[in-house]
């Protein structure tokens, strides 16, 4: 069977956690069944580490797809004449977004749809095209699968998809986040934080992580404690950061806040392992990767108690109402101040992440694209 595959989000040194699950779902798939060909649709320049097999032929296929109007060419335009000339069987869409304009099946990974709950975090002509867009996707697809329960629901209620249609396929962990030893911890420590213990967010600056109320939190905790502690956030900027420079401006312990920017797999690893505890709060998920990276790292790990989180975190962090600074505030308190609850969530957080695989993944997605091409 030919295989068409949207890998716009496969760049080299920017992958995200769609970009992640692209690249560590097919590099499996492709690897684990030579009997197939897969067509890899890139929108600009390809770096060689994402042709994991020689079952795959690379595409580049222009516009570069990063606005509402140049999405629409490149799905409803570039796709189907690419989908016809290489006689694909199945798109497979890593990102959930589809063409309307092909006959040929489809696969969509819809990760969640948090645009149709809180558009506002979005630039309005970015959240329009979602919510016209993504009901029209689902109910196009042959077979739609996402990455937890909670999205699944989610979907079923908002787009009316039957949910046998519907494929659970859970997120994995990067294999390289692993426990660091006392020397690596006071090494990175030093580097980043002066020396002294630091909560740590990872993501992007986005409404919706509640980078806000993480700051709110962290001011409130310092007020509280008079720890001499860092907060370090990790990530880019993305949609409306106003709120959170403005936050930041008022914080009486910004002096204690360190933004980094994005950082390398090899450095996260290091900063994660030195965490007083990964502190992620946002308003809503679709599933999360960043706690079972902490987990992972052996750190504590602080979550919102919204949305997917809770099916992720299970019994093994810490959980806090993101809408209320005070829940975050003595959650921080209290993994500061208890050594014991701290060693219990380190335990307990070991053991959940094992849940969590890519080979897994990877396997889950391969059973919803065999649905696909024998039906």
């Amino acid at each position: 069977m030919i295989i068409a595959v949207n890998t716009r989000f496969l760049l080299k040194g920017k992958l995200e956690g769609i970009g992640w699950f692209t690249r560590e779902t097919l590099q499996r798939i492709t690897r684990n069944h030579p009997e197939h060909q897969f067509i890899f649709i890139f929108d600009r320049p390809y770096d060689e580490e994402f042709i994991f097999s020689n079952n795959i032929t690379p595409v580049v296929v222009s516009p570069q797809a990063r606005h509402p109007l140049l999405w629409y060419i490149w799905f409803e335009v570039q796709i189907p004449r690419i989908l016809r000339k290489y006689k694909a069987d199945l798109f497979l869409s890593p990102d959930g977004y589809l063409s309307l304009s092909t006959r040929v099946k489809q696969l969509a990974v819809i990760h969640d749809i948090n645009f149709a709950h809180r558009p506002n975090d979005l630039p309005r002509i970015y959240a329009s095209y979602y919510n016209y867009f993504f009901p029209k996707f689902a109910r196009r697809a042959a077979r739609i699968a996402t990455v937890s329960y909670y999205s699944k629901e989610d979907i079923v209620r908002l787009y009316n998809v039957k949910a046998e249609n519907i494929d659970v396929v859970y997120n994995g962990v990067n294999q390289l986040y692993t426990p660091t030893n006392s020397d690596q911890q006071t090494e990175t420590k030093a580097k980043y934080s002066d020396g002294l213990p630091y909560f740590l967010y990872i993501g992007s600056l986005h409404p919706r992580k509640n980078i806000c109320g993480l700051l709110r939190a962290f001011d409130a905790y310092r007020t509280a404690t008079e720890r001499p502690t860092k907060l370090i956030i990790t990530g880019d900027a993305m949609f409306k950061t106003d709120d959170i420079v403005k936050t930041y401006e008022g914080m009486r312990y910004r002096k204690d806040v360190v933004f980094t920017g994005r950082l390398s797999t090899k450095d996260l690893h290091q900063v994660l392992g030195a965490a007083l505890a990964l502190t992620f709060v946002p308003f809503f998920e679709g599933f999360g990767i960043p706690v079972i990276e902490g987990m992972s790292a052996g750190i504590p790990v602080i979550c919102s108690n919204t949305t997917s989180l809770p099916e992720v975190g299970g019994h093994a962090v810490l959980y806090a109402d993101p809408f209320a600074i005070s829940q975050i505030r003595d959650a921080m308190i209290r993994i500061a101040e208890e050594e014991s609850l701290r060693q219990s969530l380190i335990e307990k957080g070991q053991k959940q992440q094992q849940k969590f695989t890519w080979d897994k993944t990877a396997e889950m997605l391969w059973g919803s694209i065999q649905i696909c091409l024998n039906t």
